[in-house]
């Protein structure tokens, strides 16, 4: 494998938001608590110290969790040493996408196991474990209901409603033939399918599959996988609940925030509400409001007086939903955790959050932004060879770049900037003329200068169009290798880890091992 890296900033698909954060520009540093640095993690360790996280309940709720499975010895001693005082994680998190979704489900796994290791060598006091959180509770099924093997779209069709983890899976077997019948019958193909299949008909319900499925793809690397979506961990949880909905502090605050943002030229990502909490119960997940002093489930009958939602909190704390805006103040309660590893999305609204998590007394992380990786196989690395170009050609606009190829390649001359130039020089001379017989006729000469000129533009661009077509197939080529390394705009997110896995077997999870570190703020191409 050659490994390339290059710098984050030149990267077009990523967002000036996300560029701006990852290479720390000083008109977002009000926004954050932590630089990004090894260094940095002294003050997070001294700072999450102070705070009285219910270890023994997290412990307690982790074990009865992973009874379901059959977690490798490793976890387990993770889990235990997370009821120590001086134990902390690290922590990424995802919808329970299906057969975990896009590539960088798996990058912000492997992004966030290094950056534990790096700790765990660094800072020699402390234990740091890798967490991903399950997003079990979301109701955004159209989201997580499909992924992308080798172009083909595998879907799982579901007339249910509600959180996505109390779905059934009885209803993906006709999803797990279409599997199958991607994967085909190779000894990789077997193993992959059998590790969906045992987790997607050994448990009942979405939420536990899913949760089972990255448990074994990942527990030889010591993650600990963690569904909040339970009543003990909630009842920690209980006092900010019923501060959310009573008070209603965060909607103020995060606009607050958002308006600064805005001033500095960054626009919101997040809609706070009122109320951020769904009322969560069988096939429903839906918003909170208040309504004439009555606590209202939307497009149900259930309501609630003041004294009645304040009795429901202490009695069910796990019917109540953090939307956006509450689940990463839930995720800081309930964990002794450090930093929060996600993507450029993430990471912008969690950096509407940080007056919000002061008013709540709750420490915000640091936020480091995963790895981002562009995986070249070595059918796509020939055909890139085969035109003459390098991989950073195909960052850029497809258009411009075939252009550019065009203009390098062709014998023949396609520019008219001479002969344009040359019209401008002539109709300088006439408009100083026209100007001295008559002041009123220069907006006249420039108007037939413009349409002159516009009529050389649109003979350039016959000329090129007619000497593309000298490179239709070369042409051809280039937009089957954007479209194959660049889908959806990047790779990551678009195709499935398994059809790189196929390929390479572990050794595609070895080299994402070996070379993703998120402290290293570049993004990496793996050229196989």
């Amino acid at each position: 494998m050659e490994i390339q890296h290059f710098p984050f900033d030149e990267i077009p698909q990523f967002s000036e938001r996300d560029i701006a954060y990852t290479t720390a520009h000083p008109e977002l540093r009000d926004f954050y608590k932590y630089e990004v640095n090894l260094a940095a993690f002294k003050a997070v360790f001294e700072d999450k110290s102070k705070e009285n996280t219910n270890r023994k309940a997290l412990v307690a709720n982790l074990k009865q969790q992973h009874q379901a499975f059959q977690p490798h010895e490793k976890i387990q001693q993770q889990i235990e040493a997370l009821a120590r005082e001086n134990t902390f994680t690290v922590v990424t998190a995802h919808q329970p996408s299906l057969f975990t979704g896009p590539l960088y489900f798996v990058y912000k796994i492997f992004s966030t196991i290094n950056l534990a290791e790096q700790l765990n060598a660094h800072y020699k006091d402390y234990q740091v474990v890798p967490v991903f959180v399950l997003g079990s509770e979301d109701h955004d099924f159209e989201e997580i209901n499909h992924t992308y093997l080798f172009n083909k779209k595998i879907e799982w069709q579901n007339d249910e409603k509600g959180a996505v983890g109390w779905m059934k899976t009885a209803t993906l077997q006709s999803t797990l033939e279409q599997l199958k019948d991607v994967l085909g019958d190779s000894d990789l193909a077997k193993t992959l399918y059998e590790k969906a299949e045992r987790s997607f008909t050994q448990h009942e319900t979405y939420g536990v599959a899913a949760q089972n499925l990255v448990q074994e793809l990942f527990q030889d690397y010591g993650l600990v996988v963690l569904n909040m979506n339970q009543a003990d961990l909630k009842r920690e949880f209980i006092p900010y609940i019923k501060k959310e909905i009573l008070e209603q502090p965060s909607q103020a605050l995060i606009q607050a925030t958002q308006e600064a943002l805005a001033e500095k030229g960054f626009s919101s990502q997040a809609h706070p509400r009122e109320i951020n909490f769904f009322y969560l119960s069988d096939q429903i997940r839906n918003r909170i409001v208040l309504e004439d002093d009555i606590y209202k489930v939307l497009d149900t009958d259930i309501q609630f007086t003041e004294a009645e939602i304040l009795a429901e909190i202490e009695q069910h704390p796990e019917r109540f939903s953090p939307n956006v805006v509450m689940r990463p103040l839930y995720q800081e309660v309930i964990l002794p955790n450090l930093a929060y590893v996600g993507g450029g999305g993430e990471l912008a609204y969690w950096q509407e959050r940080l007056s919000q998590f002061a008013h709540f007394g709750v420490n915000f992380p640091m936020l480091v932004r995963r790895n981002s990786v562009l995986w070249v196989d070595k059918g796509n690395q020939k055909r890139l060879e085969k035109v003459g170009l390098d991989i950073k050609d195909l960052f850029g606009e497809v258009e411009a770049l075939i252009k550019t190829y065009v203009q390098e390649n062709t014998e023949n001359e396609l520019s008219l900037k001479q002969e344009k130039a040359q019209v401008q020089e002539i109709f300088a001379g006439v408009v100083q003329k026209a100007v001295e017989i008559d002041p009123g006729l220069k907006k006249t000469v420039l108007s037939e200068q413009a349409k002159l000129l516009n009529a050389i533009n649109a003979l350039e661009a016959k000329l090129l169009r007619a000497e593309k077509n000298r490179y239709e197939i070369t042409i051809n080529q280039i937009r089957s290798l954007k479209e194959r390394l660049f889908p959806s705009g990047l790779q990551e997110r678009h195709d499935n880890f398994m059809a790189f896995y196929l390929k390479n077997g572990a050794a595609f999870f070895d080299t994402l091992k070996a070379n993703l570190n998120p402290l290293d703020k570049r993004f990496l191409v793996v050229v196989e």
